[in-house]
């Protein structure tokens, strides 16, 4: 009895463990992680696509952490090589369209996304939610899927992005920030990404919050561009893309952002 009673512990505890890594993983992280630092497959981001601009976010202090994210060495961006050329395929539509490629965050270092974890468990840290989560109370940032311990970014081929306008010089407006946490980052937030209709459905915004016909029209613009040229969207980020042949899908690399030696 006591024998059969010890193998029914030992099965549940495998089940339970595969439960816990299931919930602490993203949605994008159905594979195996194996990290490495070998850049080899890199490339810097501007010298595949020179005509972007870079606005590293994670490098400054405006981001929702207030701080320089830990392996953020140098203000650039990286990508692996095949998600750098697509990309620079993606800047030449946009470009003939009369924009460039502003360039938030790429590739992103493990030891980033360590801090943003070790930051959202800091629940007095609360400096930039005016900015970032004004309708959240932190504490709900992991269950809600803000935060994860694993991210795409991790593995090369996923870039942060918006348009700017060469004609005004300035950002296309989105109607959102880039961070922010919220429905109103959804793709779908007022419109039909999928059909590129513009509805006005403002619902799930818990303060009524909403963008107009042409913001939604701009966030369209782009998403056409990067799915048109390989890449694939989150359904939480109008801002966020991923290639969708990624050459490295089950690899999280650790290596510092900075410039890669040619």
């Amino acid at each position: 009895m006591k024998k059969k009673l010890w193998v029914l512990i030992s099965i549940l505890g495998i089940i339970c463990g595969a439960c816990l890594i299931t919930c602490c993983n993203s949605e994008e992280d159905s594979h195996a992680s194996s990290p490495t630092d070998d850049s080899s497959q890199f490339v810097t981001l501007t010298d595949a696509v020179p005509d972007a601009i870079l606005e590293i976010r994670y490098f400054g202090t405006y981001n929702f952490v207030g701080a320089r994210i830990d392996g953020y060495e140098e203000p650039t961006a990286l990508l692996t090589k095949q998600a750098a050329t697509a990309l620079k395929a993606v800047s030449d539509d946009v470009m003939a369209q009369g924009y460039r490629l502003k360039i938030y965050d790429a590739y992103r270092p493990q030891k980033g996304v360590d801090h943003f974890v070790r930051w959202a468990q800091n629940l007095s840290d609360t400096k930039m939610k005016p900015y970032f989560y004004p309708d959240l109370d932190k504490s709900v940032l992991f269950e809600q899927e803000y935060i994860y311990e694993r991210s795409g970014h991790t593995r090369g081929s996923t870039v942060d992005l918006t348009l700017f306008d060469m004609k005004t010089e300035k950002e296309l407006d989105m109607g959102g920030t880039f961070d922010w946490f919220g429905p109103e980052s959804h793709p779908d937030f007022c419109g039909n990404p999928d059909t590129g209709e513009y509805t006005g459905d403002n619902s799930k915004s818990p303060k009524g919050r909403s963008i107009t016909a042409e913001q939604f029209e701009h966030r369209m613009i782009l998403r056409t561009a990067m799915l048109r040229h390989g890449f694939k969207p989150l359904d939480t980020e109008w801002w966020h893309f991923t290639l969708r042949d990624e050459p490295f899908p089950d690899t999280y690399f650790t290596f510092p952002v900075k410039q890669l030696n040619k």
